[in-house]
């Protein structure tokens, strides 16, 4: 089982185990998905552990087949949250026997829900909705939490979309019984109208969720939508390119290295100028002649 990483998932919908199922596919790709196929639910699915599972190819033959299988339809990497309430995420590999079109594979991620193979684009039918909605029940709720908010069953009816945007921004039925009921004037005559101005100027705010799934490159591990990963590779991916290095710092004893260099490649005059002006420099000034002894001009000669 996967401790941590890529733990497989089967996908959904699958067509039954047959003989010919990986044909279209190369000997190293079909060899490699009909081991995935078999492996239990949970276990690892990381490039090393897969490496280890079989004798015949290496961690870089076993990362190059895995994009193939994604580009192929077989399976995607995804990241997505335990549930609602939980914002722990975990790493999981879907893998399916039937190869799916990339339009399955994005309706499968964003629903969680799976179509036939045969035809995958149109979504399944939603049953019907139910006479009383969440909406409908919290309005006629309202005259059990306070006699003057009581409503009719047309002022329900009437008033169900209003209602129906407040849950759908998250709100519980208990907030929405709190927030129309609490300062009520004495004496309301028309509660309909009242609880109508309420449902509008009361309207908490649009609340965004963040998704419960993330796609990530089956080659890279980045995070993309998945529009930007047909066949489950981003785009440096599929050209074969690969992201450049973060650039790094040179150690000091480098830096002098290259200093060493760059003044050994000067040429011969730069190199001689450099010298001369380096012992220009260290050599010392030459120092002022001391003064002679007073010279004694005659009597009555004017000194020039």
């Amino acid at each position: 089982m996967a401790a941590s990483g890529y733990g497989k998932r089967s996908a959904p919908d699958q067509l039954p185990r047959g003989a010919g199922d990986f044909s279209h596919l190369p000997a190293r790709e079909a060899y490699l998905a009909s081991l995935v196929d078999r492996l239990p639910d949970g276990a690892a699915m990381d490039v090393k552990t897969l490496a280890a599972y079989q004798p015949l190819f290496g961690q870089m033959a076993v990362r190059t087949a895995l994009n193939k299988l994604s580009a192929a339809g077989h399976l995607r990497r995804i990241r997505e949250r335990i549930d609602s309430k939980d914002c722990r995420w975990v790493h999981r590999t879907y893998f399916s026997r039937t190869p799916r079109s990339d339009a399955w594979w994005d309706r499968f991620i964003a629903t969680g829900e799976a179509s036939t193979p045969a035809d995958p684009d149109p979504p399944k039918e939603r049953p019907a909705t139910p006479a009383q909605t969440p909406a409908y029940t919290a309005l006629a709720d309202l005259g059990l939490a306070d006699p003057r908010l009581s409503l009719s069953a047309a002022d329900c009816t009437a008033l169900e979309p209003l209602a129906a945007e407040w849950f759908a921004r998250g709100t519980t039925p208990a907030l929405f019984t709190a927030a129309l009921v609490s300062g009520l004037p004495p004496d309301i005559h028309s509660p309909a109208g009242f609880t109508r101005r309420r449902l509008v100027d009361k309207l908490p705010p649009e609340r965004s969720a963040p998704p419960a799934r993330i796609t990530e490159c089956t080659a890279c591990r980045t995070p993309c939508r998945p529009p930007a990963l047909p066949g489950g590779l981003c785009r440096p991916c599929r050209s074969g390119l690969t992201p450049p290095p973060p650039p790094t710092r040179l150690a000091p004893a480098a830096v002098h290295r290259h200093a060493a260099g760059i003044r050994a490649a000067l040429p011969g005059n730069a190199r001689r100028l450099t010298g001369a002006l380096a012992s220009t420099a260290a050599s010392p000034r030459p120092a002022a002649p001391a003064p002679g002894p007073p010279r004694h001009w005659p009597p009555g000669t004017p000194p020039h």
